[in-house]
């Protein structure tokens, strides 16, 4: 059974036994949403998504292409791989750096 996670998203297919899964687990969601790329997909149940965005140089009236890097929770019933767009979702601090969990995956989207 799929848990209501209170975000309109499509739930994953696999279940999962994953006390830290959203959508099968105890995991509540708060605060930020955010959409990126996979970056790295190399750790067990953790990914690093990757969010460019251009910023204001005020001296020369110009932007800057910056990127930022975060980490997330990647539960053993969403399908993740390196280049997939997902939207990820601010949890409680699950180790020292992630503190986001992945809730939807968009694939097909190459970098």
């Amino acid at each position: 059974m799929v848990r209501n996670i209170g975000i309109t998203v499509t739930p994953p297919r696999k279940s999962c036994e994953d006390d830290q899964c959203p959508f099968h687990g105890k995991l509540s969601i708060r605060g930020k949403l955010l959409t990126g790329f996979v970056a790295s997909h190399k750790a067990k149940n953790m990914v690093v998504v990757e969010r460019s965005y251009s910023r204001p140089v005020v001296k020369y009236k110009r932007y800057e292409r910056s990127r930022s890097r975060v980490h997330a929770y990647a539960a053993e019933c969403i399908d993740v791989k390196e280049g997939d767009e997902v939207k990820i979702a601010e949890c409680r601090p699950l180790s020292k750096t992630v503190s986001f969990v992945v809730i939807e995956v968009n694939s097909g989207n190459d970098v």
